[in-house]
């Protein structure tokens, strides 16, 4: 880890924080920013990155104690007042800091452009997600149906993930809701080849056992298989597009924070 405190040609001395915040947001980099709004140094700065800190908080053993649990933030997007005593006690109020954490949106990838996938871009937008709809066909996809995405791809599954704006990470999700051989294995095959932290793929359980099939004849393995929110969302009677968007939403929630909950996964029975 490189830290700096302002005494090296690489800290602030040489590059401001409001500097460094322009450039890390420039290369798209996730970055904190922690400021004392009370106590003993008011005003006093860190800026941090995963790997990097710049600036000090201006007290004896605060700044360690403050990076990590800013980094944890950080890692959630959260934003916010945190309290320590003098020397970082976690249990104390002698200092307020004010976290302010700046990363991308995650992103989400639906696959295909029915009305379930319209109510989930919506849900999806609103809890601050950058939303992609790819579906080949483009009498289907687009702005005027899905005014609410990012982008829309008119392509087909296996040339989309070269076309995000960047690979596909853990606080990202794939949603195939096709109900289409044809589309949902592809997408279901280059999902699986990314690091999506969720995939979830819309169907009956005889249409997931089919599916199952196909993939495993297409080479993907048990393993790959376990990756699979199938069928997706949470076992919540959804019927509608609007309350199955809520599951889904729910199940990539409780997936971000490891919650148990009742997907539809895992239980037995109809969905509806």
């Amino acid at each position: 880890m490189n830290v700096s405190t302002g005494s090296s040609a690489e800290g602030p001395a040489a590059f401001p924080l409001s500097e460094r915040m322009g450039r890390l947001t420039a290369a798209n980099r996730a970055f904190a920013l922690v400021t004392v709004v009370d106590g003993p140094v008011i005003g006093a700065k860190m800026l941090l990155t995963d790997e990097e800190r710049w600036g000090s908080l201006g007290a004896a053993g605060i700044d360690a104690r403050v990076a990590r649990d800013a980094r944890a933030d950080l890692a959630v997007g959260w934003t916010g007042l945190r309290y320590y005593g003098r020397n970082g006690e976690p249990t104390e109020t002698d200092i307020t800091l004010m976290v302010d954490s700046h990363r991308a949106p995650p992103s989400m990838l639906i696959f295909g452009a029915v009305d379930f996938s319209v109510a989930l871009a919506e849900v999806a937008k609103l809890l601050g997600y950058d939303v992609s709809v790819c579906d080949p066909r483009s009498a289907f996809a687009t702005a005027k149906r899905f005014p609410m995405a990012d982008r829309i791809h008119n392509i087909w599954p296996d040339k989309v993930f070269g076309q995000l704006p960047e690979p596909l990470g853990p606080r990202d999700a794939v949603c195939v809701l096709t109900h289409d051989s044809k589309l949902d294995i592809p997408a279901i095959r280059h999902a699986l080849a990314t690091d999506a932290g969720y995939i979830g793929v819309m169907g009956s359980r005889r249409t997931h056992a089919d599916r199952t099939e196909r993939l495993l004849e297409a080479g993907v393995s048990e393993t790959d298989l376990e990756r699979l929110m199938s069928p997706i969302g949470l076992d919540i009677g959804a019927r509608t597009p609007a309350e199955t968007a809520i599951s889904i939403m729910a199940e990539i929630i409780a997936n971000d924070t490891g919650r148990s909950v009742p997907r539809l996964r895992d239980t037995d029975g109809p969905i509806h």
